[in-house]
């Protein structure tokens, strides 16, 4: 896809520079690179990669070393957030790195990007277990967002409702207010 200007355009039309896509600079050193917290130079990360052909795969193999999980679930995120698509074998692959995830903002860019994942019967338990030792965190926002991913996994699952429910009741009497809000909209919603 040809943007103006003479650049490409990344999912959902995001401009990105002859340059930029040309650079040999590989995804690793670029994650390595960046200093874990700018989101203006992760974004640039991003442009810069995210035409390549194996670019999602790429990022999905950066899931197992710890040193680029936080680098390579936010861009991950990026890409679906932006119209990208994996294959069902890609995100099943995901789904099995995350008992591998370390840094909580790795786990919460992985629950937010769970709406663009369907959750296959091979990986519920996986993925349960994950969500339930990220509601056993500290961290309220991967809390909120793992209320999210029983969300999805009862929305996807039927067979989850009544025990999301449960779950939801349960938080609304003991969460942080911030918690409630997230599980308050997720309730809009409707199942």
């Amino acid at each position: 896809m040809r943007c103006s200007a003479g650049g490409v355009c990344c999912p959902r039309g995001l401009f990105v520079s002859r340059r930029a896509v040309n650079n040999t600079m590989g995804i690793e050193q670029d994650i390595a690179q960046w200093d874990g917290k700018s989101a203006a130079d992760i974004d640039t990360v991003y442009q810069r990669h995210c035409r390549r052909a194996e670019f999602a795969r790429t990022l999905i193999k950066l899931l197992k070393p710890e040193s680029a999980q936080k680098g390579a679930t936010w861009l991950l995120k990026k890409y679906l957030d932006s119209g990208g698509e994996l294959q069902q074998r890609d995100i099943d692959r995901v789904y099995k790195l995350l008992p591998d995830l370390v840094h909580w903002e790795s786990k919460l860019h992985m629950l937010q990007a769970m709406p663009f994942m369907p959750i296959q019967e091979t990986a519920l338990d996986t993925v349960e277990t994950f969500l339930r030792q990220c509601l056993a965190g500290d961290n309220k926002f991967v809390r909120a967002w793992a209320y999210g991913g029983f969300y999805e996994l009862a929305r996807q699952h039927p067979q989850y409702t009544a025990q999301t429910r449960q779950l939801f009741a349960m938080a609304m009497k003991d969460e942080a207010a911030s918690v409630k809000a997230r599980i308050r909209n997720l309730i809009k919603k409707g199942w």
